[in-house]
C-alpha cells in the first residue's frame, strides 16, 4: 500500500481568510477513518478547476506521488471541471499507477476503472481504445451531473427569492424554526461558493446573525464565517 494524499479545492474570489473547506474536510476525514488510512499530506487549494498548471498545491502533490499512491477527493469536480484536460490528466495518473478516489463518484474512481479494464481485457470484450473512450464518457457524464446539480440548486434559491416577499417587523436576533427548505438552501450554500449569503437572507427573511447561527448548527461548529461571492 502506498501513501495517501488528500486534496481539497475551492474557486472563488472571496478573500482566503473567509473561505471554508468544511464539507470537504468532513468527507475526507470520514473516508480515512472508515478505511483505516492516514494522509501524509493534505492540500487546500483556492484555484480554478479548469486547468492544472495554475494550482500550486496540486503541482506539489504531483511531484510527490509515486506508483501505488492514492489521492482522495470529495468529488470529481474538486479534481477538474473541464472534461478534456481532466480526462488527459486522469489517464496520465492512471497509467502512472496513481489511484484517484472520488468519494461521491465511485464509478470514476480508479479502482473501479481498473477493475473494468481488467475484466474487459481478460475476456477480450473490447479494444483498449474503446475502453478509454468509455472512461472519458464516464468522466464527462459525472462532471455534467455535478454541474447540473449545482445549477439546479442556484436556480431553486433564486426562484425562491423572486417568489418570497421580504418579511418585515421581525425582532433583531429572532430565530425562526429551521424549515426543511432553509436547511436545504444552507447546505447548498455551504457546498457552492457561487451562492450568496445575501440571497439566502433575502429569500428566507432572516438576518446575517441568524443565518450564521444556522450555518454553525448545521456544520456542528460555531466558527462558521459568512461570505458574499
Amino acid at each position: 500500500m502506498g501513501n495517501f494524499f488528500a486534496y481539497m479545492r475551492i474557486s472563488t474570489a472571496v478573500e482566503r481568510q473567509k473561505q471554508k473547506f468544511t464539507r470537504q474536510e468532513v468527507a475526507l476525514k470520514k473516508y480515512a477513518e472508515q478505511n483505516g488510512i492516514e494522509y501524509i499530506y493534505t492540500a487546500r487549494e483556492d484555484a480554478s478547476g479548469k486547468n492544472f498548471t495554475d494550482r500550486k498545491e496540486w503541482n506539489k502533490i504531483e511531484k510527490l506521488v509515486q506508483d501505488g499512491d492514492t489521492i482522495v477527493f470529495k468529488d470529481i469536480s474538486r479534481f477538474t471541471r473541464e472534461a478534456e484536460n481532466g480526462y488527459k490528466k486522469y489517464m496520465e495518473l492512471l497509467n502512472s499507477g496513481v489511484n484517484l478516489i472520488f468519494i461521491d463518484n465511485p464509478t470514476v474512481s480508479t479502482p473501479y476503472i481498473k477493475q473494468l479494464l481488467n475484466v474487459a481485457e481478460k475476456q477480450n470484450l473490447v479494444a483498449r481504445t474503446s475502453l478509454e473512450s468509455t472512461i472519458k464518457l464516464l468522466i464527462i457524464v459525472e462532471l455534467d451531473r455535478v454541474e447540473q446539480e449545482r445549477l439546479i440548486m442556484i436556480k431553486r434559491i433564486n426562484d425562491g427569492i423572486a417568489a418570497s416577499p421580504k418579511k418585515s417587523g421581525r425582532k433583531v436576533g429572532q430565530l425562526d424554526k429551521l424549515t426543511p427548505s432553509l436547511e436545504a438552501d444552507i447546505k447548498a450554500y455551504l457546498s457552492d461558493r457561487t451562492i450568496k449569503a445575501a440571497d439566502l437572507m433575502q429569500k428566507h427573511g432572516i438576518s446575517r446573525n441568524t443565518l450564521k447561527k444556522y450555518v454553525a448548527l448545521l456544520q456542528g461548529q460555531t466558527a462558521a464565517v459568512m461570505q458574499d461571492a
